[in-house]
């Protein structure tokens, strides 16, 4: 008995509405990319470029874009590209370090229970970790109140922790940069294949040379991708920094918010709009810089 196959024609069409209903699936992601990203970001680059003269008429201009790449902006600009570049980097090395020591080890519940408390501490920010911190290592924290009764000693005067200036709020991103670190790292750790360290052995490699021209290069445009992660999601950060320094930081975004309050001169009223536009300019090219690397280190460490 034979079996007659389906004409071309009709594994064509239902291989064409296969292509078609699996487009229209991602009409939804495309409308929620259209609406909550594409749509905010013309709406705020439109206002950045709109003021009100002294007469009240609106114009185009770029008035707001040249105060807000200016003077006391400009250095919240700089102050926060700096804090941000400096947390990621530590960040980036502590939980590299704590990734590498988790996959290497042999102990699988060790490995469920860091990737969990990962997860959770990745996503912990905001007034409740300002909170934490308050209540443990402020003036009047737990922590601080023991050290000072049982050792003498002052987190602030004698150890140089001041929570609630620049450095206490770069110590208090690590909290949650170092577990989303752990997180991005993680599966390029894995990925390093055990057959490449015994060849490496084989040819006489040692362990530095090893890491430096077998593993390093593989895991560089990773590391790279999430450094650019950790210093986008630190350049983002508000809510951390505002409650632990009542919003006298002098960072972007707490400037974004000084200016939606209605701190701003006559004329400027958006200048919130061109200091967001600011931040948008240098969070674009990281994340697709993060894409990028992501997409090149799963070429080798699958």
């Amino acid at each position: 008995m034979t079996t007659t196959s389906p004409p071309p024609a009709v594994i064509k069409t239902k291989t064409g509405s296969t292509q078609l209903w699996s487009r229209l699936g991602l009409v939804p992601f495309f409308g929620y990319v259209a609406i909550f990203f594409i749509l905010p970001t013309a709406v705020i680059a439109y206002s950045a470029f709109h003021a009100k003269g002294d007469d009240g008429v609106s114009s185009f201009g770029g008035a707001n874009m040249t105060a807000a790449l200016s003077g006391p902006y400009l250095d919240a600009l700089w102050n926060s590209t700096k804090m941000s570049l400096i947390s990621a980097v530590i960040a980036a090395s502590l939980g590299l370090v704590l990734a590498y020591a988790v996959v290497t080890s042999r102990g699988g519940i060790l490995q469920r229970l860091v990737s969990t408390s990962a997860a959770v501490l990745a996503n912990f920010g905001g007034l409740p970790l300002a909170f934490l911190f308050v209540a443990a290592i402020g003036n009047a924290g737990v922590l601080t109140s023991f050290i000072q009764k049982r050792l003498g000693l002052s987190l602030r005067e004698d150890l140089g922790l001041d929570l609630y200036s620049q450095s206490g709020v770069q110590f208090v991103y690590l909290y949650f940069l170092i577990p989303l670190m752990v997180l991005t790292i993680t599966p390029a750790l894995e990925g390093l294949r055990p057959e490449w360290r015994e060849a490496a052995e084989g040819l006489g490699a040692k362990g530095w040379q090893y890491w430096r021209y077998v593993a390093g290069p593989a895991l560089l445009p990773h590391f790279l991708g999430s450094l650019a992660l950790l210093f986008c999601t630190a350049f983002s950060s508000f809510a951390t920094a505002e409650a632990l320094t009542n919003g006298t930081l002098s960072i972007t975004p707490l400037r974004i918010d000084s200016a939606l309050s209605g701190n701003v001169l006559a004329g400027q009223e958006n200048l919130g709009s061109a200091l967001a536009l600011s931040m948008i300019v240098v969070v674009v090219p990281l994340t697709l810089l993060y894409q990028l690397t992501q997409r090149r280190s799963s070429r080798w460490l699958q």
